[in-house]
């Protein structure tokens, strides 16, 4: 009888590839373990076991493995299950979605070993210089990779030059697959077993005593040892007795000191004794007691409470219930951002129980997190992180908490799978048998409204912390302030009035605008040129801190000229504002004050967001401009005043989500000013006052925005009343992309009829110098979603067969919130 394994591979394909496996690998492998398989003409990739059966390949003769590169599955049964769901409600492949969930230490690919042709004898005479300096570094290094070759001959395409050597052959070409991830190894010393006894050490102490600083160091290795009863690392006794590592390394070799190293976790948790959880206020109680009852019924809750509202206090509580059942939480965070503040909180209360997963932790980190979930570790009881943690493999969730759940972060756009972590955590939680409570100050209308239909519980909190006041909003009108002259650059003098009153009275001011950089256009003033992107339908966005125009879409960059590229004037002026700007503003106005920015450009390192956080937590700073990261539930004490500084260009974004998003995002931003005694205080500057949403924010009327909202969205036919999926077309000629989309567009309306929209060119049509056409299908609720989808893919798959639209590439994005 012959076995066989499906194998899910890192690579878009539409079905498992199949490899043949003996009859005691078969009793060996189990769905979820990793095995290195050849895939193509010479690639070797570590899979995926998916299935392990005895049903032979009909299309093509199935390859052997090459090795098992697991003694235990890395990834459960729970998730291959959740990998499946998401490829087919996402339509996109199980390759896309495990590159997606594994640490990329775990996706092995091969790298190829040039050897030298030993079997014959070689003319080295017929060989080129460049041929020569390979073959001659052969000589002294039994094996090369591609990239040492690339050292040698100092360039970047090495290619040719491996094919005429093979092609002579003078070398062999292999692939080795390599394990990326190395545990981290810390170097401890002990004294050698020779001293054990009285008499040795004595002899050792006399033997050493011209030599003092060697002297030392074992009389520092005595006093730690018998200080701490513990293993003496390399570090310690270096710093302690000042002596530099290469003393330490000449008693090693001398065999007085025998070192040896112990595995450690790169994320170490180095806090005090935890403290007890806070008691909650009686409208906290009330909302843990509903929630609980909600989730005798209910699989799914939301929880709407206002911001400084005290969420997070209710979300400890439940956790502690979790945990007092020994299951794992999940609590899931928009913003890398929001998980600094956070996890000092939680490590306060649970300590060392608490792990975190995101993008900004390096790639042993992020396996070191993986092995401790898959093993239900004790340091791994909770799981603090942003969207990828839902790919971890849990196998005994209890809770998941999406904190902040309207936010669109949460939607990961490029690449596939283009997958909404909170939907698919509601997913995970049912696998799991496991709850959800989704909290927010302002829920999407997705949420809300399944609320509303009875498909989540629904608890609110309506009151602040302590009872602080809702900040008072104040609306600026700046078209009006403009007129009388009482603008100081992008400031109106109320909003600098109330900036110098919060800062005498000694509290914190947060300034909002929603762009990075220092002006989004620059303009010459003479024929009217402004610079724009080669590669992009954008202009240039200028950098002051860099003198530089950016492009914010594809990194293109440039130094700021001096003069205008097409006239040759001098008289260049900006356009628009960004933070940047703001920031030098604001140091124009305050000089005496302390300033800071955060946005994309000073958060970029591992703790660029703990350093500002942390700054401003500690009141080393006055004024803090920054972009959306700043709205996201971060605590701030101290912050009085919070001023947006344009409120129009979120509002008049060409989105139909666009008001749902300024409502949101605005409130969220509010919800930062006043979280003590005193009450906070907003100023929204805007050329429209009278604008409903700006109405709404400055009453925090939810209700009145969710109505009108869904009043547009019945309207309009969009989500949630239909869901809809959206087709984007891309490629580099502009003619090929507009028959492709029509072609396209033309077979879904033969099946959809008037629920096609386009193509239309999106409002950037050019990224990339990849030009995109849209085409949006609508699916009212009473058509099968499954049914919509495979003919969707009938459509795709009729598409990619016409040779003429092959180039052209076409990404299917479900709900694309």
């Amino acid at each position: 009888m012959e076995y066989f394994i499906d194998v899910i591979i890192p690579v878009p394909l539409n079905k498992l590839y199949t490899y043949r496996i003996t009859a005691s690998e078969s009793e060996f492998l189990k769905p979820g373990m990793r095995v290195a398989v050849p895939f193509g003409k010479s690639k070797v990739y570590s899979g995926i076991v998916f299935r392990v059966h005895n049903d032979a390949p009909s299309a093509y003769e199935a390859k052997d493995i090459q090795q098992i590169l697991d003694d235990t599955p890395i990834v459960n049964e729970k998730q291959l299950q959740l990998w499946q769901w998401i490829a087919k409600y996402y339509m996109c492949t199980l390759g896309d979605v495990m590159r997606a969930a594994l640490p990329s230490a775990f996706i092995l690919e091969s790298e190829t070993v040039i050897t030298k042709n030993s079997v014959k004898e070689f003319d080295e005479s017929i060989l080129k210089d460049d041929e020569f300096l390979v073959f001659e570094a052969l000589h002294h290094q039994s094996s090369l990779k591609i990239h040492d070759i690339s050292n040698i001959l100092d360039k970047k395409n090495v290619l040719p030059v491996i094919k005429r050597l093979i092609d002579k052959e003078a070398i062999s070409v292999e692939e080795e697959v390599y394990e990326k991830y190395k545990p981290k190894l810390v170097r401890y010393v002990k004294l050698h077993a020779n001293f054990s006894s009285e008499q040795s050490l004595q002899n050792l102490l006399d033997e050493l005593s011209r030599a003092k600083k060697q002297r030392d160091v074992v009389m520092t290795l005595f006093s730690i040892s018998a200080k701490t009863k513990k293993p003496v690392k390399v570090k310690d006794l270096s710093d302690e007795s000042g002596a530099s590592v290469s003393i330490i390394k000449a008693l090693v070799d001398k065999g007085v000191l025998e070192e040896y190293h112990i595995q450690t976790d790169r994320v170490q948790y180095t806090g005090d004794d935890n403290e007890s959880t806070k008691n909650l206020n009686d409208y906290q109680k009330a909302a843990l007691s509903e929630i609980k009852m909600s989730f005798e019924t209910q699989h799914t809750t939301l929880l709407h409470g206002v911001t400084s509202s005290g969420k997070t206090e209710v979300y400890v509580k439940l956790i502690e219930d979790v945990l007092s059942e020994g299951k794992q939480v999940l609590y899931l965070l928009p913003e890398i951002a929001l998980t600094t503040q956070l996890v000092t909180r939680l490590q306060n209360y649970f300590g060392e129980q608490v792990a975190v997963f995101h993008s900004k932790y390096s790639v042993h980190e992020r396996v070191e997190v993986w092995n401790k979930v898959l093993h239900n570790s004790a340091k791994a009881k909770i799981v603090l992180g942003a969207r990828s943690s839902i790919f971890l493999p849990f196998n005994n969730l209890g809770l998941i908490i999406v904190d902040e759940e309207h936010e669109q972060s949460f939607k990961q756009f490029d690449p596939a799978p283009r997958y909404h972590a909170r939907d698919t955590a509601v997913v995970l939680a049912h696998m799991h048998q496991a709850k959800t409570l989704l909290g927010s100050a302002t829920p999407s209308l997705e949420s809300y409204f399944n609320a509303k239909q009875n498909k989540y519980g629904f608890v609110e909190i309506t009151k602040r912390y302590n009872d602080v006041l809702m900040p008072d909003v104040e609306l600026v009108d700046v078209k009006d302030k403009l007129k009388k002259k009482r603008m100081k650059g992008h400031f109106s003098d109320r909003l600098v009035e109330e900036m110098t009153e919060t800062l005498k009275a000694g509290h914190q001011i947060i300034l909002f605008q929603n762009r990075r950089g220092f002006s989004p256009i620059v303009e010459c003033k003479t024929c009217g040129h402004s610079p724009q992107c080669p590669n992009c339908d954008v202009s240039l966005t200028y950098h002051q801190y860099r003198n530089q125009l950016r492009c914010h879409y594809c990194g293109y960059n440039s130094a700021m000229m001096q003069d205008c590229e097409a006239c040759g004037s001098q008289d260049l002026d900006n356009k628009g504002f960004g933070t940047e700007q703001i920031e030098e503003e604001v140091k124009l106005l305050f000089p005496d004050y302390k300033v800071a920015r955060m946005d994309l450009d000073t958060t970029r390192g591992k703790y660029g967001y703990e350093k500002i956080i942390t700054a401003l937590e500690q009141q080393e700073i006055d004024i803090l401009v920054g972009t959306q990261m700043l709205t996201k539930g971060l605590d701030f004490r101290n912050v009085k005043l919070v001023g947006i500084m344009n409120a129009d260009n979120m509002l008049n974004f060409p989105d139909f989500r666009a008001h749902e998003r300024s409502f949101q995002l605005m409130l969220q931003v509010s919800g930062r000013a006043g979280r003590t005694e005193e009450r906070g205080k907003v100023l929204i500057q805007t050329y429209n006052p009278h604008h409903n949403i700006l109405q709404q924010v400055s009453t925090n009327n939810y209700i009145d925005m969710f109505n009108e909202q869904m009043n547009d969205r019945y309207n309009y036919k969009y989500p949630p009343v239909f869901k809809q999926i959206k087709i984007t077309l891309k490629h580099k000629d502009y003619n090929r992309v507009e028959t492709a989309s029509v072609w396209y567009a033309k077979s879904l309306r033969q099946v959809f009829r008037d629920q096609v929209l386009g193509p239309e060119s999106p409002p950037v049509a050019r990224i990339r110098n990849q030009f995109h056409k849209n085409i949006l299908v609508k699916i009212p609720k009473q058509q099968s979603l499954a049914k919509t989808k495979e003919a969707i893919i009938r459509i795709n798959n009729s598409f990619q067969s016409v040779k003429g639209f092959r180039p052209v590439r076409v990404i299917l994005n479900v709900d694309n919130f």
